[in-house]
């Protein structure tokens, strides 16, 4: 039912959401250098890999720098990709992610090898059903990047304590794997993010 509900949603979505598709692509292309969407490798359910889609916030080659976003306003981060990430709209392109069944609206967010490889037997567990666009620990980590700012260690920080606390909340949703808690997710992401 789930994946029913995430065929529905995505095709609507990026139906609805065109005209905004059509607005921040002129904006990202006219406003630095490099193309408009931005591909990333990342680990998906079964330890499959998948390009994932988002709008580019990023100078070209910027995650070459690093893979975490640190701080509020990251050098390598564009002025519009800032207000992107601010309200979460670099996202949007993983509404295709989800028609095509690699993703779903509500799961673990989908990690980058170097990341994954890091999990115990345990933590794999996430690994179980699809990756998603939100999820408890992206709503309760909505400024991580802030967070790993004050950070000597940013990259250590990340891998032993807020990745696995992170999961600890992707294991909250595994759990309780129901339609109730997937429209719960998503009712609190759009209050959250674009409400409160």
């Amino acid at each position: 039912m789930i994946r029913v509900l995430d065929i529905i949603f995505s095709f609507l979505g990026l139906i609805c959401f065109s005209p905004l598709f059509f607005i921040i692509s002129l904006l990202v292309k006219f406003s630095s250098t490099g193309s408009v969407f931005y591909r990333q490798v990342r680990v998906g359910q079964d330890f499959k890999d998948f390009n994932l889609l988002k709008f580019r916030t990023m100078k070209i080659n910027a995650d070459q720098l690093g893979l975490l976003t640190v701080g509020g306003r990251d050098p390598r981060v564009t002025t519009i990709g800032y207000y992107l990430r601010k309200f979460k709209l670099d996202e949007l392109p993983q509404l295709w992610n989800v028609l095509v069944g690699e993703m779903s609206l509500v799961g673990p967010r989908p990690e980058v090898k170097k990341y994954v490889n890091q999990y115990t037997e345990q933590q794999k567990q996430i690994l179980s059903i699809k990756p998603g666009i939100t999820d408890w620990a992206s709503i309760l980590y909505k400024d991580e990047n802030v967070i790993l700012e004050k950070s000597v260690n940013p990259e250590f920080d990340y891998i032993n304590t807020i990745m696995p606390d992170k999961i600890k909340y992707n294991m909250i949703f595994i759990n309780n794997y129901s339609i109730v808690e997937y429209f719960k997710i998503i009712f609190v992401t759009i209050y959250r993010v674009f409400i409160r």
